[in-house]
């Protein structure tokens, strides 16, 4: 009985560089849209700042806390989520992905702290998502805010030029799913 070859795994080969030139296309896009405009470089340049390390997040959290007991221990848990999501992405998936950072195509008007991990995911789009997808469920009425916020961090790493427009989009759908596996496998961790 003669052996069946196995027919090759097909890759496409071609995969990486689309995703290059579709995060040429929107770097180039944004470009021409937002950056060199100061209110739009202020906004974006603001909000990488308070992205770095959850910040933004954990006072939105700690202001949440402030309303009762229970919003409090609620603050302590979502802090303890958003560490876990970082400590996912910025010391597993980052370390196993070894993406370049993209090269800056202008001057940057604002100063803006250079990461040294690797490009793929982005742990604010990541973080941001995850922080949207919690903190929204405890403010509902502050839900459209939140998101807005959560937009505005994520992308705010394609206009000031340290992220690829697929690495925020990559950290967007990690900090989602991690936030709702956290609902799921933490039941209770937030009212």
């Amino acid at each position: 009985m003669a052996r069946r070859q196995r027919t090759p795994r097909r890759t496409d080969d071609n995969l990486p560089s689309a995703i290059d030139r579709f995060d040429d296309a929107v770097d180039a896009a944004w470009g021409r849209v937002f950056r060199g405009h100061p209110v739009a470089d202020r906004i974006f340049y603001l909000a990488s700042e308070v992205g770095d390390f959850s910040v933004l997040w954990l006072l939105i959290a700690a202001t949440q806390g402030l309303r009762s007991d229970e919003d409090a221990d609620a603050s302590i848990r979502f802090s303890l989520l958003i560490l876990g999501e970082s400590l996912l992405v910025n010391q597993g998936i980052k370390r196993l992905v070894h993406r370049p950072r993209p090269t800056p195509t202008e001057p940057r008007p604002l100063h803006v702290r250079s990461p040294m991990t690797s490009s793929f995911p982005s742990g604010h789009a990541s973080s941001a998502m995850a922080a949207a997808h919690l903190l929204s469920k405890r403010s509902p009425r502050l839900r459209p805010a939140i998101y807005l916020l959560a937009g505005i961090v994520a992308t705010s790493r394609v206009h000031v030029q340290v992220h690829h427009a697929s690495d925020v989009i990559a950290g967007a759908a990690i900090g989602t799913a991690y936030a709702r596996l956290a609902d799921r496998c933490v039941p209770g961790a937030l009212p």
